[in-house]
């Protein structure tokens, strides 16, 4: 059990002291916490219209408004019994879903780095995405707390010379804005802990510590600093004590996640044995090393657009809903017993759903 002479030690060096008295006081809390989580929205919009391809793929606002509804309206709902026929097992089998404490969002909010422009000015495509997926009332917007997370799509395009960085710099800030907090600027969703060099941070649910990794931790492609030392350390000063940790990033375990380039075909694909497409084994390794011996209870991530998905790998469990332009999002309530999850996606126009995969863990 860490001590608190140790546990304010290492808020001091986070620069996270304001939060000591709300972590000694969350330790005699009990643990029931429901949020929401989605991945790839995908915001489309350019000018008055859409990117190319994007009517096509079904990345339209008509569709993200859907998604919106059905968000909006998990409350009304029960956590399910079955799902195609078959028995749930959810611990919360029959009961209400509680109100969301918020919705955290697993990359790709954009589907072009932001929505270019020849110049560097506000893009459409984040504007968009700021519009449906930000806290607000009225059928339009989402009613929840939104905890912004990046994706390829949003950080891998280059400007034009000499201003490559701008897309990035526009979604980064946008990310700051939301979440960082500063002597001059209260944002609307103030992290506890955030990291200036990787824009990844963390924040407490009672007992329950969250942590938003952008693209994935330990990135350092298109001029990324990486995230490791700080989550080492984020987790060191704030769960050290064994409470649950559940980390949200883009990139997964899963197939499309890691696949590598295939010298044979000239492409990327599961069989290749050439250079990663996303992220790599060793990093992939870095990161388990760091994580190691904490209480993770899960990691929720996204990129893969059609599949929803509840497994483990590398000895961890792991979600990832359907894309949100697609309808997909998950409904998570961890407690000190236990962890339910159940994916869903959009049923129709006025909010409901389709359970769609569920999965319960006992905790403690």
């Amino acid at each position: 059990m860490i001590s608190r002479r140790i546990l304010l030690k290492g808020l001091l060096a986070s620069g996270s002291v304001h939060t000591f008295r709300q972590a000694a006081s969350a330790a005699t809390i009990a643990t029931d916490i429901t949020f929401l989580v989605t991945n790839d929205v995908h915001a489309c919009r350019i000018g008055e219209g859409l990117s190319p391809g994007c009517a096509e793929e079904g990345k339209t606002d008509e569709n993200l408004l859907r998604h919106i509804r059905a968000l909006n309206a998990v409350h009304r709902l029960r956590w399910p019994t079955e799902i195609n026929g078959k028995p749930t097992a959810l611990a919360g089998a029959g009961t209400r879903i509680a109100t969301p404490r918020g919705l955290i969002v697993c990359g790709d909010i954009t589907d072009d780095g932001g929505g270019q422009t020849a110049l560097p000015r506000e893009g459409a495509q984040l504007r968009q995405f700021s519009e449906r997926y930000r806290q607000g009332s009225g059928p339009d917007r989402v009613h929840y707390p939104v905890y912004v997370g990046l994706g390829n799509h949003d950080l891998d395009q280059d400007g034009k010379p000499p201003e490559i960085n701008w897309y990035r710099d526009e979604l980064r800030d946008y990310v700051r804005l939301n979440h960082k907090p500063s002597v001059f600027f209260k944002p609307p969703l103030p992290a506890e802990n955030y990291d200036e060099a990787s824009d990844s941070y963390s924040w407490n649910w009672e007992r329950l510590h969250l942590v938003q990794l952008q693209r994935y931790a330990g990135d350092t492609g298109k001029g990324a600093a990486s995230g490791l030392s700080w989550l080492a350390q984020d987790l060191k000063s704030f769960a050290a004590d064994g409470r649950p940790v559940v980390l949200f990033q883009h990139y997964g375990w899963d197939p499309f996640s890691l696949e590598r380039w295939d010298p044979v075909r000239k492409t990327f694909d599961d069989d290749g044995s050439g250079p990663p497409h996303w992220w790599s084994d060793a990093e992939r390794l870095a990161f388990a090393d760091t994580i190691r011996g904490y209480n993770i209870v899960a990691i929720f991530h996204g990129h893969e657009h059609d599949t929803p998905m509840i497994y483990r790998s590398a000895g961890l469990d792991i979600v990832k809903p359907t894309a949100a332009y697609k309808g997909g999002f998950g409904i998570v309530r961890i407690t000190d017993r236990f962890m339910d999850v159940a994916l869903a996606e959009t049923a129709d126009e006025k909010g409901g759903v389709t359970f769609v995969a569920a999965s319960s863990k006992v905790l403690g």
